[in-house]
């Protein structure tokens, strides 16, 4: 069994060595770069990966294509900020080693936010696919939240892949500006009502939901700051719709 590493970026040089090192189980690595104006693409390349240039499409669309691109079937999916645990690099070993036994596989994920791990707040385990043979499985989600589909069997890996998520709340919230743009998008095309209910009611029950039903008190300040952003990510995301749809 080999396996392909598959990877989008776009201006990632801060995450992308990491990402690449903790890839050693893989015996290639697919970057398909949209447009870099860092240093990704240089790093990539001195670490070993093969880099493709290419215009953005999506989220989907450009990790589908970028499955597309690799040599084996087996595909190993991971974001630049993501990286393997040397727990979870020893699972893809035996893996590989014994065969696989289904055609997909999910693996818990543990995100660092604010320099913390976080256990609670409806973040972990956070499960995902990520490693699966592209011959039963595609990447699926024409906004946010893209997810792979699997026709087949899935199995489930015990060990986590680390995502690195937000150093500061100001990159959180230059992220979190994109990802409710696309949201909204996301609801204005499915034609679902945005009313005053969604706008009012949504945030606070999101915030208490995030910080007391998940447990993320239990997360320290940080939690605090996430269920705050997780309440104002919903507020943005009704806002921004309702300001798109048109008005009646």
């Amino acid at each position: 069994m080999k396996i392909s590493a598959a990877i989008i970026t776009y201006n990632e040089e801060r995450n992308i060595p990491r990402a690449l090192e903790s890839l050693r189980c893989c015996d290639e690595v697919v970057v398909v770069d949209s447009g870099s104006t860092d240093r990704t693409v240089e790093l990539a390349t001195k670490l070993g990966a093969r880099v493709i240039d290419s215009n953005w499409r999506g989220y989907a669309e450009q990790k589908n294509y970028a499955s597309g691109q690799c040599e084996h079937d087996w595909v190993l999916s991971l974001d630049a900020d993501e990286a393997l645990s040397e727990a979870l690099e020893g699972e893809i070993w035996q893996i590989k080693k014994n065969g696989p036994e289904v055609d997909a596989y999910t693996m818990p994920r543990l995100a660092q936010y604010l320099g913390r791990w976080i256990l609670h707040s409806g973040w972990y385990p956070d499960r995902k696919i990520r490693l699966f043979d592209r011959r039963r499985a595609k990447w699926v989600g024409n906004y946010v939240h893209e997810s792979v589909a699997v026709e087949g069997n899935v199995g489930h890996l015990k060990s986590n892949l680390l995502h690195f998520t937000c150093n500061s709340l100001s990159e959180h919230l230059k992220t979190m500006d994109r990802y409710t743009t696309l949201a909204a998008e996301q609801l204005v095309e499915q034609k679902t009502p945005v009313g005053w209910t969604q706008l009012a009611l949504d945030p606070p029950w999101t915030f208490f939901k995030t910080y007391v039903v998940q447990r993320g008190f239990l997360d320290g300040a940080e939690g605090l700051a996430i269920a705050h952003m997780a309440a104002l990510y919903n507020f943005l995301k009704y806002a921004k719709a309702k300001n798109m749809s048109p008005r009646r």
